[in-house]
């Protein structure tokens, strides 16, 4: 897995997200209970704003003067596969260049412990592994290859 290369010119706080040349995009198992769903996706987010933290805007400040925290000024589209899907997407995005891959395997919400998620990992063989959520960057043809079927999360 290599991280995607941002440049100057990647970053389009100007534009609309749909013209940036970057996408990002979480994936969540859509049998997820909602509470899960959104800790996933939360997750994936945190995860991803410490691999890329150039995919932050600038912080902003509203007209009374008081400071916002920058946003991903690429969007993030939150969308829904079930789970054969979702290990599927996963498999063929480790093939493709320049892209991030963040995920979620089911013992990150089981377990209670970081340590015993770690160790858990650890005796897990990679296609043992169980996903509750898969978060991709990368250039947006890339993306759109991988996810391009799939809906919004509902």
């Amino acid at each position: 897995m290599s991280l995607p290369q941002l440049t100057e010119a990647d970053v389009t706080t100007h534009q609309p997200t749909r013209r940036a040349r970057l996408k990002w995009v979480i994936v969540v198992d859509e049998n997820l209970p909602a509470g899960q769903a959104t800790n996933a996706a939360a997750c994936m987010a945190a995860a991803v704003g410490k691999a890329l933290p150039d995919l932050l805007g600038p912080d902003g400040k509203d007209a009374s003067g008081v400071a916002h925290p920058g946003l991903p000024w690429a969007g993030c589209s939150v969308l829904a596969a079930d789970a054969t899907t979702l290990r599927e997407i996963r498999v063929k995005a480790t093939t493709k260049d320049d892209v991030l891959i963040v995920d979620m395997p089911e013992a990150a919400q089981t377990s209670r412990v970081y340590d015993e998620y770690l160790g858990e990992l650890a005796g897990t063989a990679h296609d043992e592994l169980d996903y509750r959520a898969v978060s991709l960057v990368g250039p947006r043809n890339r993306i759109d290859r991988l996810v391009g079927r799939l809906g919004l999360l509902r």
